[in-house]
């Protein structure tokens, strides 16, 4: 069994890192502290094979500690990872100097965790195996004076027969630089022939360069009589390829203590290396433009923030959204609006220079850093080409629709200190110039005043959509997963908003839930979904909807009061009403609304939390509180087939789900490989661009009543 120690303040991180290293093999057992000091006290007791420690702690940085840490006896060939969040190369240094074996930068890529970790409690095992050889052969030597030449030369054959075997590449040299030993997998890895190698240089078995840098190092563990920490080097094997090791060197000493050579063993990581870059890009970049995401994006500005405190010019965000393109989408179907925003990507990334970034965030939304901004002037001249590119990329595959772009644009440091900041300033300036009726670009504006009259306008924009009846439900279907029918749809809010055309929630439900206005549109939008469902039975289709519920509205208390008024004026039987509410409501106030929940289940209705999952006290509540749904978040959904830590929460909440007697519902269902992985999991219902995005409410009836032909055909 493997001990891993994790030491981190935050309780947080411990909790993830804990699960994160619990992950990497089986029989692993974790060790979590919050105070450095509290860890050394038990470590001085204890041998682990790993330890993981954050830099940054208020009593104790992790360069302090990992120093009191190998003052301990047993802690020499311990491995130690130090997290930090910091990129100046100083801290590094005090970390390597304490003796540090490697790092992670914060935030820490999960994959990468746990792929680092892996890697270093295997190099650990093989550096306790040759040790655990070399004390079986101390005591064989031990066991008779007599025979002690005899077992000393059986003892190394059969060593040498067992070093043979490991899929590791070991070597040992003495202090003068030659060769005393090499295994069978090192001298195939190079290229000879192992016991013609045997008493010659390093330099001559492994050319100069190479040579000479193995004498440095074993020249470091001669005079210090310690290991080296682990580390990783490139090499090129006899087939002229390159290989990535990760490569440990330790002393060998005589009966009195002496050094009398370095062991050298090194595992061949090059294929895990290859997949840890592949996994880092896949969490990078967009999947259908290979574009940086939004991680990537982050990660980007933080370097040009880091680079603008030192003095570095300043640099603008530039968040650009299409205008139009649901007519992309629904003219010449989703395949072709995929083919449009890879185009669109391509002629964006000719236009930026090699220091720009260009991001995909989602949809039709992409970000663009510029490097080096000199003036306003200079992001508007910037804004200005982009928009000439959109508008020249918009003539796709001669189908006549013409695409313009609405840019918001945010400078740093005047608009935001930090990445966040930069974002929501930007997207503020971007909603701003879609508001101007597009195809233009918008400066962050930092004063109130502007930003009170901009919201004045919208709020009385929605007033008067509410008077003349300009807000209209989109519906998604459902799917029950054992007939493959249609079950019922969630009830989605749309804006027909004159001169832009429908637009979603985004655009104004916080500011209705600002203005007070959610409460009004709350309760139309229940009654509309009960009239309309209604309606959907008077057709022959007994379809149940489902209802979003705003903290907002439930924090008003009649929620009880307004369902049943709605069903009494539609004449919607109550076992065809979802309502579906956020983990947030219910942490808010757990009782009030409990008994609130509970009138409306003792109505007949059923209660759904949406989102499940995403929120911070998930299972601690769930299993009193009065609902019969799950619905699992679709951010667990998308990467379901590939992501071994999504399917099993997916696995984790069906169960759950269950046991507890619940039915589960997934959201963001996009591929046939999601539905089947979902079908195998137990999943009870699904809904998802696979069967449906949102859409009107005559094209959801159509779709359901044509279904059973669709289904069929399908």
């Amino acid at each position: 069994m493997s001990l891993i120690v994790i030491l981190d303040d935050r309780i947080s991180n411990r909790n993830i890192f804990a699960k994160l290293a619990a992950s990497i093999e089986e029989d692993v057992s974790v060790r979590a502290f919050g105070d450095p000091q509290e860890a050394l006290d038990w470590l001085a007791h204890h041998t682990p094979d790993l330890v993981i420690t954050d830099y940054k702690m208020p009593e104790m940085d992790g360069a302090e500690f990992t120093r009191r840490f190998r003052e301990l006896s047993s802690s020499i060939d311990v491995p130690v990872v130090v997290i930090t969040v910091y990129e100046e190369r100083s801290f590094r240094l005090r970390a390597l100097e304490a003796g540090a074996t490697d790092f992670l930068t914060s935030p820490v890529d999960h994959h990468e965790f746990v792929t680092r970790a892996r890697n270093l409690l295997k190099m650990h095992k093989q550096q306790k195996l040759l040790a655990s050889r070399a004390i079986s052969l101390e005591r064989e030597l031990e066991h008779s004076e007599r025979s002690r030449e005899w077992a000393l030369r059986d003892s190394r054959e059969r060593l040498a027969q067992v070093i043979d075997t490991l899929p590791v590449a070991i070597c040992a040299a003495g202090a003068d630089g030659n060769l005393i030993f090499v295994n069978a997998f090192k001298a195939e890895l190079f290229g000879f022939e192992a016991d013609k190698k045997i008493g010659q240089s390093l330099t001559d078995v492994f050319g100069t360069e190479g040579g000479e840098s193995m004498m440095a190092l074993n020249r470091m563990v001669f005079e210090t009589g310690k290991a080296l920490p682990p580390f990783e080097e490139e090499i090129v094997d006899a087939k002229g390829d390159v290989r990535v090791l990760l490569t440990t060197k330790s002393p060998l000493k005589d009966l009195t203590g002496h050094v009398t050579a370095v062991l050298t063993s090194a595992l061949d990581i090059t294929t895990r290396k290859a997949t840890e870059g592949h996994l880092r890009h896949l969490a990078h970049h967009d999947p259908l433009t290979d574009l940086p995401n939004r991680t990537l994006l982050h990660e980007r500005m933080r370097r040009l923030i880091a680079r603008s405190r030192r003095g570095d010019q300043p640099f603008a965000l530039h968040m650009l959204d299409l205008d139009g393109f649901k007519a992309v989408n629904d003219l010449l179907g989703h395949s072709a609006g995929d083919r449009f925003i890879r185009h669109v990507g391509q002629k964006l990334r000719q236009a930026i220079r090699a220091q720009d970034t260009l991001a995909r965030l989602g949809g039709d939304e992409f970000a663009i850093l510029q490097a080096q901004v000199t003036s306003g002037e200079d992001a508007a001249d910037f804004a200005r080409r982009i928009l000439e590119v959109v508008a020249d990329a918009s003539d796709f595959e001669n189908s006549g629709l013409r695409t313009t772009a609405s840019i918001g644009i945010a400078i740093h440091p005047d608009d935001g200190l930090d990445g966040e900041d930069l974002l929501k300033n930007a997207d503020l300036a971007m909603y701003r110039a879609k508001g101007e009726q597009g195809n233009a670009f918008c400066f962050y504006a930092a004063d109130m005043q502007m930003r009170a009259r901009n919201d004045a306008m919208l709020d009385g924009e929605l007033r008067r959509a509410l008077e003349n009846g300009e807000f209209l439900l989109y519906y998604q279907p459902q799917i029950d997963m054992r007939s493959g029918d249609i079950v019922g749809a969630e009830a989605l809010l749309r804006w027909n908003r004159p001169g832009n055309g429908i637009v979603g929630p985004g655009v104004f439900l916080t500011r209705c839930e600002e203005n007070g206005l959610i409460i009004p549109l709350n309760e139309w939008v229940l009654r509309e979904a009960c009239r309309e469902a209604r309606g959907w039975q008077d057709m022959g289709l007994a379809l149940r909807v489902s209802v979003n519920l705003s903290p907002v509205q439930f924090r008003k208390r009649d929620m009880p009061d307004l369902v049943r008024s709605a069903l009494q004026e539609s004449g919607l039987p109550p076992d065809y009403l979802d309502l579906e509410l956020t983990e947030s409501i219910v942490v808010r106030d757990f009782d009030a609304v409990a008994a609130d929940l509970q009138q409306m289940l003792d109505m007949g209705v059923h209660v759904s939390i949406d989102d499940f999952g995403t929120g911070y006290s998930s299972l601690s509540y769930v299993k009193n509180f009065p609902v019969d749904r799950l619905k699992v978040d679709q951010s667990f959904v998308r990467n379901l087939t590939q992501d071994s830590n999504d399917a099993a929460i997916v696995r984790a909440i069906v169960t759950l789900g269950h046991s507890l007697g619940l039915k589960v519902v997934a959201e963001g269902v996009e591929t046939p490989e999601q539905l089947a992985r979902l079908r195998d999991e137990g999943c009870d219902e699904v809904q998802g661009y696979y069967f449906g995005r949102p859409m009107p409410a005559w094209d959801f009836i159509a779709q359901a009543a044509q279904w059973p032909q669709l289904a069929a055909s399908a």
